[in-house]
């Protein structure tokens, strides 16, 4: 295998360092790249944080994987990168510099903008080598998911990956166009996204829960002998809807993530500030809230509940 010009022999576990640019300072920003190869031939699973800066709970998926030595596989190759954008990184932030979003930018262009070049390296790079991808993100800024997988359900080898890997909720989630699923699904990969907690927090659940789900999914792949056994069933998800403010105000939740809500059950209200207005917001359809805003002060028409709907 060889990755940046750089040579990983069977049985070898190196660190290579992608360079997709420079700063202002000309000071270089390299993308660290973990790969561990068995000698015993296998597939190449390539598991990923970080696409989003801000997103640090599968940052530190990868990083404890990385510092308690799973990621070593029995046999084929764990290609490990806990941080792709350390632009937005560095700087707390979802995008990059300019303000684009990588995730938005595949396949990418080797001269395009910052956003382009780091999607055309990792095309370039990295997804040649892959069979299996995990890429593990966070939910948004104040909003929180409860631990899911996302992935194509109608792809039968798809679905069997999110099956072994069994997180609490599994989304039958389309490819969006220019996502890097999107374009690594188009080389042939088979791709899993793994959504829990917030941004800028981390969350102890969601992030135990992604490791253990990685390696229940190492496991059914061949490459370790023993994963954690799931503690509670999957849900599987079909369709989904955000339930929106109807007014504006402070919002007052009266669930939490992950709970099952049926129809009519009023999900929490808004009030104002000076206790002369409440306005309940109910479920119209039963469901499993996989999506919270964890926001108190919210405008009409802000997205407050994700529900999701089995088929």
């Amino acid at each position: 295998m060889k990755i940046n010009k750089e040579n990983i022999a069977p049985g070898e576990e190196k660190t290579i360092h992608l360079e997709v640019a420079k700063l202002p300072t000309r000071t270089a920003i390299d993308i660290p790249v973990t790969v561990a190869r068995s000698e015993t031939p296998g597939p190449t699973l390539l598991v990923m944080g970080g696409l989003h800066g801000d997103e640090i709970n599968g940052i530190e998926i990868i990083r404890r994987v990385l510092d308690n030595d799973l990621h070593i596989p029995k046999q084929g190759t764990v290609i490990a990168i806990p941080i792709i954008n350390i632009f937005g990184f560095i700087h707390f932030s979802r995008e990059v510099p300019d303000g684009k979003d990588v995730n938005r930018s595949f396949p990418g262009a080797k001269n395009g903008s910052l956003a382009s070049k780091v999607a055309y390296t990792l095309m370039k790079e990295i997804v040649p080598h892959i069979d299996y991808c995990v890429d593990f993100h966070t939910g948004g800024d104040q909003r929180t998911n409860y631990p899911q997988i996302r992935t194509v359900l109608d792809d039968s080898e798809n679905a069997q990956l999110a099956e072994h890997f069994h997180a609490p909720v599994t989304i039958n989630s389309k490819l969006i166009e220019k996502s890097f699923r999107w374009a690594a699904s188009a080389k042939g990969a088979k791709m899993l996204v793994y959504e829990g907690g917030e941004s800028l927090r981390f969350d102890e659940f969601a992030i135990q829960e992604g490791i253990n789900g990685l390696l229940r999914l190492m496991k059914a792949l061949g490459m370790r002998d023993d994963a954690p056994a799931p503690v509670q069933p999957t849900t599987i998800i079909q369709s989904s809807k955000w339930l929106r403010a109807s007014a504006s105000g402070l919002w007052i939740p009266k669930i939490n993530s992950g709970d099952a809500v049926i129809d009519g059950q009023k999900l929490g209200y808004i009030a104002s500030p000076y206790g002369d207005f409440r306005e309940p917001i109910h479920a119209k359809k039963g469901g499993v809230v996989f999506g919270l805003n964890n926001t108190p002060i919210v405008n009409r028409g802000d997205a407050l509940v994700h529900l999701g709907f089995p088929g």
